[in-house]
């Protein structure tokens, strides 16, 4: 169904239309309900292509700005498409302090460009993010990362055709105009993609000798009570 905006009785919503996202602000799925909405005159004045409509989230309050492109226009009322394009996504949240320094940097400014629906810069940062890793991890570290975005490729069942600009973002050395354009799902699935290299050559490894050390500490501890009893 579309969503009205009526010049007499404003917007024009049935209680079970409610639809629910990921909250930017506070990063939980929760229904949304209308806020804001723009006065119809206005609208079927100036006649734009797109509508924002700005909904409340029901968890924690804040305000979400959507926008929505328009189906048509009659007399008294404006009809919007129901797909929207989120203008706040929420952060991408990772375990940033197991990544090289360098490596952390250029990944959290392609996560700033995922959020900002920003799929080419993104990618170009991605690329930028994945040299910086295979550096880090030194001669050898980057066949071992491509090994482990394959073995992901085959966990997902990710087809060849959507497969084949992730694996030439992270592994071609081409330059930057030379990367494949991405629409929205393609960037999503990259981010999935990089996020599970990273975890699996940085995340996995500093969090298992972090847990083997504290294991280490207090077996030492247990030892030195033992002997001083």
């Amino acid at each position: 169904m579309s969503i009205v905006i009526d010049n007499d009785r404003g917007m024009e919503s049935e209680p079970e239309e409610r639809f629910g996202l990921e909250c930017p602000y506070c990063g939980i799925y929760a229904h949304m309900s209308p806020q804001s909405v723009p006065d119809a005159a206005a609208l079927l004045r100036d006649k734009p292509k797109h509508v924002g409509l700005v909904y409340q989230c029901d968890a924690c309050l804040s305000p979400v700005f959507l926008r929505f492109s328009v189906r048509e226009y009659s007399d008294k009322r404006v009809e919007l498409l129901r797909n929207f394009v989120e203008l706040e996504r929420p952060k991408e949240r990772f375990a940033f302090s197991y990544l090289p320094k360098h490596t952390e940097v250029m990944f959290r400014e392609a996560l700033a460009c995922y959020s900002n629906n920003s799929f080419n810069a993104f990618a170009s940062m991605c690329r930028r993010a994945a040299m910086s890793s295979f550096a880090a991890l030194g001669e050898g570290g980057k066949l071992r990362a491509f090994e482990e975005v394959m073995t992901a490729r085959d966990i997902a069942g990710i087809d060849d055709e959507i497969f084949a600009p992730i694996k030439s973002i992270l592994f071609s050395v081409g330059q930057d105009e030379d990367l494949p354009t991405l629409n929205r799902a393609q960037a999503g699935i990259l981010l999935e993609v990089l996020k599970d290299m990273f975890y699996q050559c940085f995340v996995r490894r500093g969090k298992l000798t972090r847990a083997i050390k504290v294991r280490r500490f207090f077996v030492s501890e247990a030892n030195s009570d033992l002997q001083s009893a």
